[in-house]
């Protein structure tokens, strides 16, 4: 196993069947830094009936409280947002966190949430690209004039720019053939989701590095990270029922477990995690849903071997 696989963790958002604890999120962000993770991520899911906390503030706590750990979003979807409002957030936050943000985008998974925001799902992708383009410029250039179809500047300016140049690196969450294609002309990184098997990720990183290449970008030049929903336990059934429970009333799908899961002992763990590098990931997001401090010790001390 090659060592520039790196380890990330997703922070601790949805609290099922318990109250919001900051303080256990602020010791869990502590633990994670002292034991040397790469970085730390959160999702958006902001209707639901689980409780989850908005992945911006989030994040802007969590800078707050590390010095070292990257920081990430897996992923916004931008199309719901003003691109002028979120470029200023995310600069703002680049800032607070001294450089260490990741910005993870995409388009989600559900249509029907569109009209919540007051847009119509139709153009969405469209609103998604030119909405990109507009943050881009305004994160890199003086002044700009945008004339798209959603959005309309005039001699604007937005200061003060992100610390990272030209802005914090984009990760693209996508799954059709045109959202990879976006990824491989828009993109900086992509992220494989938690919701799909090994398998369906291993098809989209050989559609990925073909449309880089299309797109004449070095296909070893572009990371490649998943989220990897996973559970460590020497009692295998116990955690593949807790997991089932999860899924269920996260996703509506208690199946979903059995299908996109790493779970069990840790050598079972790493074996599956091995099969997701083998797959074309160079960072594995870990991503516990329950007993997430107990999981971070068993990730450095159980699984990191075996990865390394």
């Amino acid at each position: 196993m090659s060592a520039r696989v790196a380890l990330a963790v997703s922070i601790p958002q949805t609290f099922q069947d318990r109250a919001v604890d900051v303080g256990a999120i602020r010791a869990y962000l502590a633990r994670a830094e002292a034991l040397g993770f790469h970085s730390a991520w959160v999702v958006e899911q902001v209707l639901g009936s689980i409780p989850s906390l908005e992945p911006v503030e989030l994040l802007t706590y969590a800078a707050a409280v590390t010095e070292r750990l990257r920081l990430g979003t897996a992923v916004l979807l931008t199309a719901l947002r003003s691109p002028v409002h979120l470029a200023k957030s995310l600069a703002t936050l680049d800032h607070l966190s001294g450089g260490r943000l990741d910005v993870g985008v995409g388009l989600g998974g559900n249509p029907n949430i569109y009209p919540a925001y007051g847009f119509t799902a139709d153009r969405r992708a469209a609103r998604f690209a030119e909405g990109l383009a507009l943050m881009k410029r305004l994160w890199t250039e003086p002044r700009v004039t945008f004339e798209g179809e959603f959005f309309r500047l005039q001699n604007a300016s937005m200061e003060p720019k992100p610390v990272q140049k030209p802005h914090p690196p984009l990760w693209f969450g996508a799954h059709h053939p045109n959202a990879l294609r976006r990824t491989a002309q828009m993109g900086d990184a992509f992220m494989g989701a938690g919701s799909l098997s090994t398998a369906k990720f291993a098809e989209e990183v050989q559609m990925l590095r073909r449309l880089l290449e299309a797109a004449g970008r070095d296909p070893a030049a572009f990371p490649i990270a998943k989220r990897v929903y996973i559970a460590v336990d020497r009692d295998k059934a116990r955690a593949g029922s807790r997991l089932r429970d999860w899924f269920g009333a996260f996703y509506g799908r208690p199946q979903m477990a059995e299908e996109v899961c790493v779970w069990g002992p840790p050598e079972e763990c790493v074996a599956g995690l091995r099969g997701v590098v083998a797959a074309g990931a160079q960072m594995l997001m870990l991503n516990p849903v329950f007993d997430e401090m107990e999981h971070l010790e068993v990730f450095a001390s159980e699984l990191k071997p075996g990865l390394s």
